[in-house]
């Protein structure tokens, strides 16, 4: 069921989160590491919009989420894909929402299991608010409230266009 809420507009805000990250990267070192599903889609706007110069990599962290017990493991997970050195590395994660702060930290998590970055920056469309843990993202457009029974998720059109949609839990 869909909220009367007015949505952003998710294209306006990946130009405008590639604009907030201008100037805060360099686009031959840094690495952009998106977060399936929305988060990769986000990352391969940014990597393009961007100029970097570092494969992009993606990262599915179902194994490292501390409620996997309870969710279990999404049926379409994908496998991580890190094609550069994490080690000494400039990352930039990359996810469509950031609500209550667990995903990030699984990403995080995984990551470590690659190597230890130098620096690890969070680039979110939208804060939706609600952490439970203190993460924050270095760049985001865009933040809103939703009451907690809703999810903010974003979706990809088959001509790759992107669109938020509001969906109860």
């Amino acid at each position: 069921m869909t909220t009367a809420l007015q949505l952003p507009d998710a294209e306006a805000l990946c130009a405008a989160l590639a604009d907030a990250m201008r100037g805060h990267i360099d686009p031959a070192t840094t690495a952009l590491v998106g977060i399936h599903t929305g988060g990769v889609w986000v990352a391969e706007r940014l990597h393009e919009a961007l100029g970097l110069k570092t494969p992009l990599g993606s990262i599915n962290v179902s194994f490292y989420r501390d409620d996997y017990s309870r969710r279990g493991l999404h049926a379409n997970a994908k496998a991580a894909r890190i094609p550069f050195t994490v080690e000494g590395a400039h990352i930039v994660i990359v996810d469509d929402v950031v609500h209550t702060g667990r995903t990030v930290r699984a990403a995080i998590n995984e990551l470590f299991d690659y190597g230890r970055p130098a620096k690890i920056d969070l680039a979110v469309l939208v804060d939706r608010g609600g952490r439970e843990l203190p993460i924050a993202p270095s760049f985001c457009p865009h933040s809103l409230s939703l009451p907690a029974a809703h999810k903010l998720a974003l979706e990809r059109a088959a001509d790759g266009g992107l669109s938020f949609q509001v969906i109860e839990k």
